[in-house]
């Protein structure tokens, strides 16, 4: 199933999930300047996957801890492996607007210490997988998108059940956790584009309570 119209203010995907249709348009300014400051510390890079390969989606991370991936498998470091620093501190806005975003999704009390970013371009894709590195699997994702639209492929429990397709646009956020916590979830090759704001990319900024 696949939805190309525009989604409305809420659309719930599943139990524990909800699709808050441009909940982030508002903050999309301070959002971007804040994202810029944390390349600028820790770099988006195209990390390497335990079977050797590399990924496509350009990655970087702030908070308390970032998400890896390395020879050594996929984890969650206190360091940029790059810079040999601690991660970008995460900026208040983004802490805020994932704190906003889950309550109105219906899990209030979620403080993030932890944004994944990832940045895509044309043909570039996520495929199916689990959020499943984090220690706190009680809290749910935030998961915001910036720029170009996407298809957001949304699936069950298991890797092989049907996935549903809905697609998100710049502001979007998407909520999950309680029963959909463990969904397999993956984003289609992106489309060519330009944004007013990001130009031919998309940001993803998915927020998790990692340590």
């Amino acid at each position: 199933m696949m939805l190309f119209e525009d989604p409305p203010q809420n659309l719930a995907l599943a139990p524990g999930a909800m699709l808050l249709g441009r909940f982030a348009e508002t903050a999309d300014r301070a959002l971007l300047a804040a994202l810029a400051r944390v390349v600028a510390a820790s770099p988006i890079r195209r990390m390497n996957t335990p079977n050797g390969g590399q990924m496509s989606v350009g990655m970087t991370n702030c908070g308390a801890a970032g998400w890896v991936s390395d020879r050594t498998g996929y984890r969650y470091d206190r360091l940029d492996p790059e810079t040999g620093r601690p991660w970008p501190a995460m900026p208040p806005g983004f802490a805020d607007l994932a704190t906003r975003a889950a309550t109105a999704a219906g899990f209030a009390g979620f403080v993030p210490d932890a944004c994944l970013i990832n940045r895509y371009t044309a043909q570039t894709r996520l495929s199916l997988h689990q959020d499943h590195n984090e220690r706190d699997l009680a809290a749910p994702i935030v998961s915001v998108s910036l720029g170009l639209p996407a298809v957001f492929v949304w699936g069950g429990p298991r890797r092989a059940d049907r996935p549903r397709r809905v697609r998100l646009v710049h502001g979007d956020v998407v909520v999950w956790g309680g029963p959909a916590r463990m969904t397999f979830h993956g984003i289609d090759p992106l489309r060519e584009g330009d944004h007013a704001l990001t130009g031919p990319v998309r940001y993803n900024l998915t927020f998790r309570r990692a340590l």
